[in-house]
């Protein structure tokens, strides 16, 4: 049998080699479309906000009792089958190298000096409006989805994946799609999707702040300034509107000696948030790749640490 180390090092490795095709059935575009299926009938039986958690509770369930059914299954057949089974679904989970692209995307756009193309690619990542944005505000942008989506596309389903293997990864996975189908503050989603959101911040409260607290180390490892993050998070992790966002944006805003947060359109509305991080650096292209590489970094500490907690264990 493949240790659980061993299966989450070569899940990451396909993700590196592969990232995210979309030519094949994706497990994650699976609970996307049993949420949405799901959704009418449980509206037309319930009030919206019971309809939601209904909702929440069945997506998770059923999501995860499949994979470890697959998984038993498969290692009932034999269990090298199972351990590839496993690997298989842990890599469906990660998203480090997709999220690596798509930033690269607009490091590259922005390095060419063609801001329509980059304006375009960051909108991938990103829900604020972008028609308008300058090189800056192009940067901060992929900065800020890189530092917050480091927890919720890498190191939360790999920790959910130290601690329950596959079906701990589609735990969350299915929480976390969940929250991007349902959770939107909108007249449709406002009491639907509330369970939703509930469960993702809950869900993503300690892997936030574990990732947060690793940062640091990652920052000193990658040459970056590691103290300096370790202050900024203390001081401003909470300047945000997420009660889980602002730890990672805290914590990447010191690292990289920058200025993060502030003023954002969103469908044409003016939405200001306190900043992070101090008057440093003026933000440049060069801050997406220190991100990225921060991003890596950190995701190979939450492996080295995750193995060694699982080896004593």
């Amino acid at each position: 049998m493949i240790s659980l180390p061993i299966q989450i090092l070569l899940a990451l490795l396909l993700d590196f080699l592969l990232g995210d095709p979309r030519w094949f059935p994706h497990p994650v575009k699976g609970i996307g479309w049993l949420a949405l299926t799901i959704e009418g009938p449980l509206r037309s039986r319930f009030s919206p906000r019971n309809a939601g958690i209904i909702a929440v509770i069945l997506v998770v369930v059923i999501s995860t009792v499949v994979v470890w059914l697959a998984c038993a299954v498969a290692t009932a057949i034999h269990p090298l089958a199972g351990d590839l089974v496993s690997i298989f679904i842990l890599f469906t989970c990660f998203a480090m190298q997709d999220l690596r692209r798509h930033a690269l995307a607009v490091y590259y756009s922005l390095k060419a000096g063609d801001l329509t193309l980059a304006r375009a690619e960051v909108a991938k990542l990103v829900g604020r409006d972008t028609a308008d944005l300058d090189e800056t505000g192009i940067t901060r942008a992929t900065v800020e989805s890189v530092a917050e989506n480091s927890v919720d596309g890498v190191t939360a389903p790999l920790l959910f994946a130290f601690i329950a293997g596959a079906p701990g990864a589609i735990f969350y996975k299915a929480v976390n799609t969940l929250d991007s189908t349902y959770g939107y503050q909108n007249d449709r989603y406002l009491q639907f999707g509330w369970a939703a959101a509930k469960f993702d911040d809950w869900i993503n409260f300690f892997p936030a702040r574990i990732t947060a607290l690793l940062v640091p180390l990652a920052a000193w490892l990658s040459g970056l300034n590691g103290l300096q993050a370790w202050r900024i998070f203390l001081r401003d992790r909470h300047n945000h509107p997420s009660p889980n966002g602002g730890q990672t944006e805290s914590v990447f805003a010191g690292a990289l000696g920058l200025k993060l947060g502030g003023v954002n359109y969103y469908g044409g509305e003016q939405s200001s948030r306190p900043t992070m991080g101090d008057n440093g650096q003026p933000l440049r292209p060069i801050h997406i790749k220190q991100a990225i590489l921060l991003m890596v970094v950190t995701s190979l500490v939450v492996v080295v640490g995750g193995s060694v907690v699982s080896w004593i264990w």
